[in-house]
């Protein structure tokens, strides 16, 4: 039976990982969390094979004896906003194999700097892999292999509520509106203010028309390294309407400085979630995804879009990291190095597992008049 540390598994996309991985195939998961009742209790309520196991990140001696005793390591334990790579090293360390589910631009590019290390020690370790980053990633790769040539990717999310996740979720949120960001556009990287330029797309029942913003994820830069294309647009919008006025607030009005104190996140993050709580009752808490390509196919401008709707944001997540532990364990994937999803799940293996979810993906392909 393979055995699965999965490190933050006390909590909501933790758990929905966990959850997902014991219920495709057989494996001995073991979740982690500082709290040693929020991880017990997570534990009781899996499976059980689960077992819990107290740990904090700031041990290295213990976090390293719980890596080296596993077969696959689930970095779950975000905000991954200040989050270094001590995880992934000690993967490489030890010869595990890893997935995370990091969503914040700066691990990303710590994690890629061990792409060397992680191949000369045969470890396959794939970064962002929960619904967006993670699905939304596999959805662009089956869009690009649809044309002959792409030059547009174009991804757009929208969230109800909380998504069913944590306070996390709000933290990431507010983290991702302190600075302006480098975008790829029309060939060349151009600076971009968070939740500037907004457009109304028109997403799947239930959602329908939906503004969404730029925001600033992973995928904005690992796209285009992954794919010659030459623009990438990374929008993200919210439900109820008025979350999104909030957060275009204060990311136009509120002062830089007061954004960057760890406190008035912390503050920010309680308020929105609290409050946030309250509304998930009338607008749930789902997620609806929508990635267009633009190019060529057959030598005629083509657009090919696919779109996915999913009630439960948090559980949505467990579908894509789970699907790629699924790979990973059954020896369906192996890729050493570090890698963002689009760069190492085959389209074929990533239709397969969704599959499997009863996840439902429409794809539509239509020349551009």
């Amino acid at each position: 039976m393979s055995r699965v540390l999965v490190i933050g598994g006390g909590g909501r996309i933790g758990q929905s990982v966990a959850s997902d991985l014991v219920k495709q195939l057989e494996a001995d998961v073991t979740l982690t969390s500082r709290d040693v009742k929020t991880v017990q209790e997570a534990a009781d309520g899996l499976a059980s094979t689960a077992q819990a196991l107290p740990l904090d990140l700031d041990d290295w001696v213990a976090l390293d004896t719980a890596i080296s005793s596993h077969d696959l390591v689930i970095h779950c334990a975000g905000p991954f906003h200040d989050r270094d790579a001590r995880v992934l090293k000690s993967c490489i360390q030890n010869q595990v194999n890893y997935l995370d589910v990091s969503d914040h631009p700066s691990f990303t590019e710590k994690a890629l700097q061990y792409q060397e290390q992680a191949q000369a020690a045969g470890v396959t370790a794939i970064i962002n892999t929960g619904v967006f980053p993670g699905i939304s990633n596999s959805m662009v790769r089956q869009d690009v292999e649809a044309l002959d040539q792409a030059d547009t990717i174009h991804l757009s999310y929208v969230v109800a509520g909380t998504g069913g996740a944590g306070v996390t979720i709000m933290q990431t949120t507010f983290l991702g509106l302190i600075e302006s960001f480098p975008g790829w556009l029309q060939g060349k990287w151009q600076p971009i203010q968070p939740y500037s330029g907004r457009e109304t797309i028109t997403f799947p029942s239930p959602y329908g028309q939906v503004n969404v913003f730029w925001f600033d994820v992973p995928e904005r830069f690992t796209l285009p390294q992954t794919f010659p294309v030459q623009s990438v647009i990374t929008k993200f919008g919210s439900v109820p309407e008025i979350y999104n006025g909030i957060t275009w607030a204060l990311a136009h009005w509120m002062p830089k400085a007061w954004l960057q104190n760890r406190r008035m996140i912390e503050f920010l993050s309680w308020g929105g979630f609290l409050t946030t709580q309250f509304t998930d009752r009338f607008s749930g808490v789902g997620v609806a995804m929508r990635s267009a390509v633009t190019g060529k196919r057959d030598g005629q401008p083509t657009q090919a879009i696919s779109t996915l709707v999913l009630p439960d944001t948090a559980i949505a997540a467990g579908y894509g990291t789970g699907s790629i532990a699924q790979l990973i364990l059954t020896q369906a994937l192996e890729k050493p190095g570090v890698w963002p999803v689009e760069a190492a799940v085959p389209t074929s293996l990533f239709q397969q597992t969704m599959a499997q979810r009863q996840v439902q993906i429409e794809q539509v392909i239509s020349p551009i008049s």
